[in-house]
């Protein structure tokens, strides 16, 4: 097989497996099998599509082998309970079995495939699973992002990834959690836990925690992928449209925040020309439905639509020096009040010392330090660190620089750490 056609099949998966897998898990009613069916049809396409050339329609090819799959699936399958049953009792009225299954699974115009995507984002995102097992189930399922991929992005070994995915899927099996939407009450915490999830793979890409790089792009454009399928799918969540604000204008700083030779640039310092304006455009344009959907509510903004808008912020100040700090601290304050945090605290520490002086942070940043929460973050002494350094406090400042260096498990911010330390003058210069 030649290197295009291989790409050509990839894109194509990564495009049509998720619609594959929720149409079947619809179906068979369990994620596992689903995917099953669906490895399938892209087996049959790998055996296929080199000699007979690529379809006009390899969507609706990878969906017509997978039917044939799913149908000979139940067939075949006398251990499938209920399902087969029922199957059972209509294929002894003269086959309307198969093609009521047929029909079953050709529901796939807009509506139908929207409700199955939906459904296989919250079973895939669902909390009786670990959040690295969410992590790894999403981007498997609906990046369709293979085991290896999954393993070197994380930087865990491939037996891991695989064994969490597997234990994931029998998870949902053996509880079993229901392929639906959740309704009700029970929407609001499930859909907490599915953003959570989108956010956790856009973080990871866009300050990864550990190894040589500092990003990792491709995740960030996996979770930006899930976050715009989700945000047309719950159109009335403001929150959905919030979290897609912050990660568009997020990922718009992508091409400024490293240099020529991967080393990291921080924020004030970034080259503002390089930030995508797209992006920033799509952004303040999810912000504003986030804020639209939110007043038709009644509600009060939620962290994610509070975290786009200072990202906004920033985003429309044309230079550093323009930057709103008293609105960003402003914002932070709200977000502290509706989602208390020693991170958050952290991150309005800043925002104060930007806007009133490095004194009034380091106030914060030294109760912090007392607290002991924030121990083991490496970013709460790179701040005091700065903050000291600001103050003339340049020995107390290295010191903290270092410390950051030590804790942090990413190589390309620690060389930035011990470089600010490096930076520092000895009291005696």
């Amino acid at each position: 097989m030649s290197n295009d056609t291989h790409r050509t099949i990839d894109a194509v998966w990564r495009i049509e497996s998720p619609r594959l897998i929720a149409g079947l898990a619809r179906i068979v009613r369990d994620i596992g099998v689903a995917e099953d069916l669906a490895q399938d049809a892209l087996v049959a396409a790998l055996e296929q599509w080199p000699k007979s050339g690529l379809p006009d329609n390899p969507g609706a090819w990878l969906m017509a082998a997978a039917k044939h799959r799913a149908i000979d699936y139940f067939r075949r399958n006398l251990r499938l309970e209920r399902k087969h049953e029922e199957l059972a009792r209509e294929l002894a009225s003269k086959e309307m079995a198969v093609p009521d299954l047929d029909a079953a699974l050709d529901r796939n115009n807009e509506h139908d495939f929207g409700d199955d995507l939906l459904r296989l984002i919250f079973v895939s995102c669902h909390p009786v699973l670990s959040p690295e097992a969410r992590v790894a189930l999403t981007l498997r399922l609906l990046g369709g992002v293979t085991t290896a991929e999954i393993a070197r992005a994380f930087l865990v070994s491939e037996p891991t990834i695989a064994q969490r995915i597997v234990r994931a899927k029998r998870t949902l099996a053996e509880k079993p959690v229901p392929f639906e939407i959740p309704r009700g009450p029970e929407l609001a915490n499930r859909l907490s836990s599915v953003l959570e999830v989108i956010y956790l793979i856009f973080n990871e890409g866009y300050s990864a925690t550990s190894g040589d790089d500092w990003m990792r792009p491709a995740l960030c454009e996996d979770a930006l992928r899930f976050g715009r399928i989700l945000a047309e799918l719950a159109l009335r969540e403001p929150e959905v449209h919030g979290l897609v604000a912050l990660m568009e204008i997020q990922a718009s700083r992508l091409p400024a925040r490293t240099g020529p030779t991967g080393e990291p640039i921080l924020l004030l310092e970034q080259n503002r020309a390089r930030w995508d304006r797209l992006l920033i455009g799509r952004g303040l344009a999810a912000l504003h439905r986030s804020e639209s959907v939110r007043v038709n509510a009644g509600s009060l903004p939620g962290p994610y639509a509070l975290q786009a808008s200072i990202a906004a912020c920033h985003a429309r100040a044309r230079t550093a020096e323009e930057t709103d700090w008293s609105q960003i601290a402003a914002l932070y304050a709200q977000l502290a009040r509706l989602t208390p945090s020693p991170v958050v605290e952290l991150n309005r520490a800043v925002a104060l010392a930007m806007a009133f002086g490095p004194a009034a942070g380091l106030e914060i940043v030294d109760a912090l330090s007392s607290e002991g929460a924030l121990a083991n973050y490496h970013l709460l002494p790179s701040v005091r660190g700065d903050l000291l350094k600001k103050l003339g406090r340049v020995d107390e400042a290295r010191a903290e620089f270092e410390r950051a260096a030590a804790l942090t498990a990413n190589a390309r911010e620690r060389d930035l750490l011990i470089t600010r330390a490096k930076s520092c003058p000895t009291s005696a210069s």
